[in-house]
């Protein structure tokens, strides 16, 4: 897994076969450490559950060393114990580091949860931007979702997160 989190390095590196230098080292332990993986750093990819992987994956664009991260769907297939540990770690990297996180997520709750801003698109279009009280509406989730929809507000992080319906008429199993 360490060569894995070694690929970030690779944008720096001066000739295509040079080898990683000391401050390369320093960096991909740094990212190992900031990623909770240095207990998995010999371990084959293979062999790392499916959190463990997206940590790996995280590492390696932290290893990069750059100020913005571009994440696609991290929390995908994973359990509810991985997805809220990967936007802990992704959130604890923006706030220590000032790193800004462009992330896809389709998940709406983790999306208010833990973004600062929210564009929502429907068809490659921005339909809806701001922050996630601004975004997380009954109307976004009509018109984007084409669900019905109650918005509530969180007691421990005061973000609102929704409770969708299928809207009335349409064919469910109510």
């Amino acid at each position: 897994m360490r060569e894995l989190v070694s690929y970030g390095r690779a944008p720096h590196q001066k000739h295509a076969f040079s080898g990683l230098t000391r401050e390369d080292v320093e960096i991909i332990d740094w990212a190992l450490a900031e990623t909770d993986m240095t207990e998995f750093a010999n371990r084959p990819i293979e062999q790392l559950s499916g959190g463990q992987r997206q940590r790996a994956w995280i590492a390696m664009t932290v290893a990069q060393h750059t100020d913005i991260l571009f994440l696609d769907e991290p929390t995908s297939f994973l359990d509810i114990s991985h997805q809220m540990e990967i936007l802990t770690l992704v959130r604890r990297l923006n706030r220590k580091y000032g790193k800004t996180i462009v992330m896809v997520i389709h998940e709406l709750n983790e999306a208010a949860r833990f973004a600062d801003y929210i564009i929502v698109m429907k068809k490659g279009e921005i339909r809806f931007s701001g922050t996630p009280e601004e975004t997380m509406t009954k109307e976004m989730l009509s018109d984007v979702f084409g669900v019905e929809a109650e918005i509530l507000q969180d007691s421990r992080t005061k973000r609102p997160f929704c409770i969708p319906y299928v809207r009335e008429g349409a064919a469910h199993d109510e």
